[in-house]
């Protein structure tokens, strides 16, 4: 009877520990944010993603009563920094904003310390850089139709400027290519800003490169642009049609970025974050910043958990494949 009643003591005094412990966690995650929030970019400062990053912080940091500091862990790719948040506590104090990388690293890297899919809790969708199919100068060919003629006249000795193994310039590269049925000269570059130089200087024949670095050349009409690389065109290029509408069907490409955080960080902290990304994506002044940019903010019903995860697992499946069998490594 006694050693019934101490076990009984026991399971009660440990029903109670845990209400109690649960009871703190609720309220800790209630009281969410408490000190300030990192935001880690997986790239260097000034970047695309860097941009987009610092242009959030600041309302968000509003919205949740705390700065949002952003941190720069650059290195393979993103993957560094991916491994970083994925490895963190999971109490919303860390996030992370990552763009196409986070579907392609998979295919590009052997051993990836993480899972796209299971090592992360997804926020939502925030933005897409559109791309465009540039061609230097003096190319022969005036327009896509001429140009896909030049191509096929010419083959391997066009060239064709990215900014390195697994970047998305190169996947655009690439994705054109199969479209086409051709194979062009590869040049890798240590980013995008040495391979545009060389287009710009007619070292190489085409480059497919985002907005955000080109919209002032091709209004300068210092390149030919041959197509934009998403199926609508864009506001800041009107007068550019799209790849898909000169025929290339479905082609879609664009540097879309999404914000996330450490598996098993709190449901209510994953509410509170959403609920500050979307009233940052909705503040007048942000989206005028992001429009100069030629950035485009999602629709609404993209910022959410279920959608970003759709996102990635759709994007695992599209390059997964076109990396593998390229033979793209890091």
């Amino acid at each position: 009877m006694k050693l019934k009643k101490t076990l009984l003591a026991s399971v009660g005094a440990l029903f109670l520990t845990g209400s109690l412990l649960s009871t703190q966690a609720s309220a800790a995650d209630e009281a969410y944010p408490t000190k300030p929030i990192s935001l880690i970019v997986p790239f260097s400062a000034g970047g695309p993603t860097d941009t987009v990053a610092r242009l959030l912080a600041v309302p968000m940091g509003k919205s949740l009563g705390q700065t949002v500091v952003v941190e720069n862990v650059t290195g393979a790719g993103g993957t560094i920094a991916a491994t970083k948040v994925a490895r963190a506590k999971p109490d919303g104090y860390t996030l992370f904003i990552y763009h196409i990388g986070m579907a392609t690293a998979p295919a590009l890297y052997d051993k990836l310390p993480y899972d796209p899919l299971e090592s992360f809790e997804y926020i939502g969708q925030v933005v897409d850089v559109p791309m465009v199919l540039l061609g230097k100068k003096d190319l022969p060919a005036n327009n896509f139709k001429e140009l896909e003629a030049y191509i096929k006249a010419n083959g391997s000795k066009v060239t064709m400027a990215n900014a390195g193994p697994g970047a998305v310039s190169q996947l655009c590269g690439l994705l054109f290519q199969s479209r086409l049925g051709v194979k062009l000269t590869n040049i890798p570059y240590k980013g995008t800003g040495p391979a545009l130089t060389d287009l710009l200087g007619g070292q190489v024949d085409l480059l497919c490169d985002q907005t955000t670095q080109t919209v002032g050349y091709i209004k300068a009409d210092k390149v030919k642009t041959f197509g934009v690389t998403t199926p609508k065109r864009l506001p800041s290029l009107p007068n550019i049609p799209t790849l898909d509408e000169q025929g290339l069907k479905g082609f879609d490409v664009k540097v879309w970025h999404g914000i996330y955080a450490p598996k098993g960080t709190p449901p209510a902290v994953i509410a509170k974050v959403n609920a500050a990304l979307k009233a940052a994506l909705k503040d007048p002044d942000i989206k005028k910043r992001l429009d100069e940019s030629s950035i485009d903010i999602v629709s609404m019903d993209k910022v959410t958990s279920q959608s970003l995860k759709a996102q990635v697992d759709s994007e695992l499946n599209k390059w997964g494949p076109l990396i593998r069998k390229s033979k793209i490594s890091d």
